[in-house]
């Protein structure tokens, strides 16, 4: 088999957040027609279990613990340097060692990067005859620039000079690299009018989601009370934007709810709840519920989802994931900023407190129309298919890059 090499910037399991779904279908997809070389670095103790697990997909391996107070304390000398403090965050001399090693030792024709701050484990290498794919997953450099809006005084500046720095970086890889991937139409657009040179080596490949697994044709008992009337956010509870969102809603918008709706209730679905998050859960009707085993059941027994979401790049797997169960669901514009145009899904979406109140009251008080869940799960069997953009990052990854296919109009029971 063909050789290729891997750069994550987390290891591409278990797939239980946004970035390691994206990466674990690839890893799997890729793995059944190369043979995969990964270098990931590995920020969560508890994924080192799984390390055998991914080995047993892949060749040769370099997993590299990623300390986040060492990290942040490395990620410093970027003040000096004059780059971005997440190039430094994710600079690892033995990973360095081992790319040269395995590309001296092997040949390796392809090579996938997973996220810009990867890129730079084949700067520093011969990578002559490597066909070289960044896929930017989400645009790092914009998150940053929303991040610093939300801030005052030096986090303001430290965010904004972090946004600029990974920019002009970006750029430069985009030019540097044969291809570059990005989740979203509005990504690419957004990146690509401010860097007009990289047009001409930019795609869309979108995420996917498993309507097989993701059914609302399976049995699931209920996790909530007989008498609860639910909305649900899910997600990890330990990323900033996540965290924003919930403690946003459960102060602004969940007691317009509640006031009206006494059995109406707030539960926050996800690993990692940071203190801000657990707080919340002091709230009247708010539940914190940790990790689970099955997020699933959370989605087919709530009245409806919410995304709240007010700093948002990409596409967002929970929306997605609320759409193939068939749920309504109640979201941001920057939310769904980077999906497919869904009228069904445009209609319920609302950023002012009083407008999102609303549309959940209406949720709460009626059955929702069963036409209405048809058609969101018939819009993500549509347009994110795993199957179809997987086989266009491999056509990419070969430099053939076909046009999309047409949409489906089928619809999975």
């Amino acid at each position: 088999m063909r050789e290729l090499l891997f750069l994550a910037h987390r290891i591409p399991y278990p797939p239980d957040k946004g970035d390691k779904i994206r990466s674990f279908h690839l890893l799997q997809h890729l793995a059944r027609r190369y043979t995969v070389h990964l270098g990931a670095f590995i920020d969560d103790p508890r994924d080192w279990e799984h390390v055998d697990k991914v080995q047993k997909m892949c060749g040769e391996t370099c997993f590299v613990a990623l300390h986040a107070a060492r990290a942040k304390l490395r990620s410093l000398a970027g003040f000096v340097t004059g780059e971005p403090l997440t190039l430094r965050y994710y600079r690892s001399a033995r990973l360095m060692r081992w790319v040269a090693d395995l590309l001296g030792s092997h040949r390796i024709e392809r090579a996938l990067v997973f996220s810009s701050a990867m890129a730079q484990y084949l700067e520093g290498v011969s990578a002559d005859g490597i066909r070289r794919v960044l896929d930017f997953v989400d645009l790092d450099s914009d998150k940053w620039r929303q991040y610093s809006r939300s801030k005052r005084g030096p986090m303001r500046w430290l965010y904004r000079r972090e946004a600029e720095k990974l920019f002009e970086l970006e750029r430069r890889y985009a030019a540097a690299f044969d291809a570059s991937l990005f989740v979203s139409e509005a990504e690419s657009r957004l990146f690509t009018t401010l860097a007009p040179e990289a047009a001409g080596r930019a795609s869309v490949v979108e995420n996917g989601v498993d309507t097989e697994y993701f059914s609302p044709q399976r049995v699931y008992s209920s996790p909530y009370g007989a008498d609860e009337s639910v909305m649900v956010f899910t997600g990890a509870m330990d990323y900033w934007a996540n965290v924003d969102a919930v403690a946003w809603f459960a102060r602004e918008v969940f007691p317009r709810v509640l006031s009206n709706c006494p059995q109406a209730r707030f539960y926050v679905v996800g690993a990692r709840p940071a203190r801000e998050v657990r707080d919340l859960a002091r709230l009247p009707g708010v539940r914190v519920t940790g990790a689970v085993p099955d997020v699933r059941p959370y989605l087919a027994h709530a009245r409806a989802a919410v995304a709240p979401l007010r700093i948002a790049r990409g596409v967002q797997n929970k929306v997605l994931e609320a759409m193939a169960m068939a749920r309504p669901v109640v979201a941001s514009s920057q939310a769904v900023d980077g999906l497919r145009p869904c009228p069904e899904l445009l209609e319920w979406t609302a950023d002012a407190p009083e407008t999102s109140a609303q549309l959940l009251l209406k949720l709460l008080r009626e059955p929702t129309p069963p036409a209405l869940g048809e058609a969101l799960r018939a819009h993500v069997f549509r347009h994110y298919s795993w199957p179809e953009n997987l086989a266009r990052v491999e056509a990419i990854i070969e430099g053939e890059a076909p046009a999309r296919s047409p949409a489906r109009a089928e619809v999975l029971p």
